[in-house]
């Protein structure tokens, strides 16, 4: 399992969906010692959601859980800046912002302070984000949408992360500046 270092500060878990993102994230918290506070984005719209969201409930154990499916900045103010954090995820916050209706730039905008007040907190936090780049290009312009927005987020979180992994089944790789590589 990778360890997180103290002068970490930000680590991203990108993969696709029941790629072990969740799992490790988890594990990690359970290896912190400390608070945990986990920050879900899921919102339940329907049974399916409901029941994933308890069964998500009930895998965790008794940490501090904010459910907040749009405020990060708000949610992350609630958690003691040495608490460890877990942000699950940023694939449903995205799109609970652009069907909120907010724009590209607001989208931006909310990234780049959520991105800063991780970068004060003296305890690690560890963002989930799914890549959904890697398919067919959608067929509808509300999904091309969301992937644009996504993969953009997804590549302002990594670009401030000291550690970002990407899980394929249940199995991590260590992803590099592509600078890094080149030089």
């Amino acid at each position: 399992m990778p360890a997180i270092h103290s002068n970490t500060r930000l680590v991203l878990l990108v993969g696709g969906a029941r790629s072990g993102k969740s799992t490790l994230a988890v594990e990690l918290g359970k290896q912190h010692d400390g608070e945990v506070c986990f920050i879900a984005t899921a919102q339940a719209h329907d049974d399916d959601m409901r029941e994933r969201i308890e069964r998500h409930r009930g895998e965790r154990p008794s940490w501090i859980t904010i459910e907040e499916p749009t405020d990060l900045v708000g949610a992350l103010a609630r958690c003691p800046t040495d608490t460890f954090v877990i942000i699950d995820c940023l694939t449903l916050w995205i799109s609970n912002l652009i069907l909120r209706g907010d724009t590209e730039a607001d989208i931006v905008d909310s990234t780049n302070k959520t991105i800063a007040d991780i970068s004060v907190r003296s305890a690690p936090t560890v963002v989930i984000s799914n890549e959904v780049g890697l398919g067919i290009v959608p067929d509808n312009l509300l999904a091309r949408q969301y992937r644009d927005v996504l993969g953009s987020v997804n590549q302002r979180f990594a670009a401030s992360a000291q550690r970002t992994l990407f899980l394929v089944a249940g199995k991590a790789f260590e992803l590099h500046s592509p600078q890094d590589l080149l030089s």
